[in-house]
């Protein structure tokens, strides 16, 4: 029999909403609350999210996040940030512990991104696993030449034609890995290069001209319109498939979005939070 997992559904929540339940459910599941669970989610507003690390007055224009009317809020992963716009957001937490659950944070990456790739498969994308080989490649995994998370795939993420079409996050704490991660269906690449800084225009206009070779949303390789709806049902039987298990449908309790709620509030809705760094 396979394994039962739990699974909530998609909808749209705030940015600190959205933060609050990733890291609510690591809690729960390292307290033993609940199976492991994979989320699939949407951004209300469209927002933009801050790897934990990053220094926000050094890589953001504030005031262009502002006009666009963006959402901003820190996540607790690490990475670059994202723009969270027109996408298929998913969220999953798991223990270290888990049978088959590699020690390394690049082997897990490619154990829990099996459900993306097959997902991919199912809406008929040739998708493989980014392997950066080159030294260069290597070198700027270390040390990215930009803040914007799409501009080159780090170890096993999704990439169709060698443009990255699936950005992820992981951290691990408590005994859980939590991985998270974006599912470009649209691409608005104006809104995300206005609202980094730079050291110049001709900068900007060098890692714009150049991120076109990085990255694509598969509604720009697709031979025809992808829905939403379709993008959520064919990740959702790609993680079953890529992972061998069965997802059971799961809504959250009175008690736990109150709690969920709370956190928001008090942490992720927090300028202490968002501006720590």
């Amino acid at each position: 029999m396979k394994e039962q997992w739990y699974f909530i559904d998609f909808d749209y929540h705030s940015p600190a909403f959205n933060m609050a339940l990733d890291e609510a459910l690591l809690d729960w599941h390292s307290e033993g609350k609940i199976p492991p669970t994979l989320r699939f989610y949407g951004w209300n507003p469209a927002t933009l999210s801050l790897g934990y690390f990053q220094k926000i007055h050094q890589e953001i224009n504030e005031e262009k996040v502002k006009e666009h009317g963006l959402g901003l809020v820190r996540r607790i992963t690490g990475g670059r940030a994202v723009l969270h716009d027109q996408e298929l957001t998913y969220n999953l937490v798991i223990s270290e512990n888990y049978p088959n659950i590699p020690k390394t944070v690049t082997e897990a990456y490619r154990f829990i991104s099996q459900g993306l790739l097959v997902g991919f498969q199912e809406l008929g994308l040739n998708a493989y696993f980014s392997v950066p080989e080159s030294k260069e490649d290597k070198e700027q995994l270390k040390n990215p030449r930009s803040a914007i998370c799409f501009d080159a795939p780090s170890w096993y993420e999704l990439v169709v034609e060698d443009r990255k079409v699936a950005g992820s996050a992981q951290t691990r704490q408590k005994g859980v890995i939590l991985q998270h991660g974006s599912i470009l269906l649209e691409l608005d690449e104006e809104k995300l290069f206005d609202v980094f800084q730079y050291p110049n225009e001709r900068v900007k206009e060098r890692l714009q001209r150049n991120f076109k070779n990085k990255a694509v949303a598969i509604n720009q390789i697709a031979d025809r319109k992808i829905e939403l709806q379709e993008v959520i049902e064919a990740f959702k039987i790609g993680f079953e498939k890529g992972l061998n298990i069965e997802l059971k449908p799961y809504q959250l309790t009175e008690e736990q979005l109150i709690y969920v709620q709370e956190l928001a509030i008090n942490k992720y809705n927090h300028d202490s939070w968002t501006y720590m760094r």
